[in-house]
């Protein structure tokens, strides 16, 4: 993935009303006036959301007579999912590190329990 497509996704990503309209979109497509409805903001605003999401790739508007219903585009997310995943091994590392830390704690607590019992 080009790292401008990557920037445009992640940038499309951190807000939460994009966030919310790409789950509803998940479901299915749906028109503006759907993709409005759940929010209270003007119709303007819902098109300019719509907008970037679309130049991020993350949706796509069809014709369908008078409306034009958007769909989700899965591809920019995946490759943000695979992105993500390259990273993987950092915060499991991590888990990983605190895990034994946390078993070596009860084990000398619970060593510290029976020496004092003694």
């Amino acid at each position: 993935m080009r790292q401008d497509q990557l920037d445009a996704t992640f940038a499309a990503l951190a807000d939460p009303t994009r966030r919310a309209i790409l789950s509803r979109l998940a479901k299915g497509e749906a028109t503006v006036n759907q993709l409005a409805a759940p929010f209270n903001m003007t119709q303007p605003s819902i098109s300019k959301h719509l907008k970037v999401l679309e130049r991020a790739g993350l949706i796509s508007r069809g014709r369908a007579a008078q409306t034009r219903p958007c769909r989700l585009e899965t591809v920019p997310l995946k490759k943000a999912a695979q992105w993500v995943e390259t990273y993987r091994h950092l915060w499991e590392d991590s888990f990983d590190r605190l895990d034994a830390h946390l078993k070596a704690a009860q084990s000398a607590k619970a060593k510290g329990k029976i020496n004092a019992g003694q």
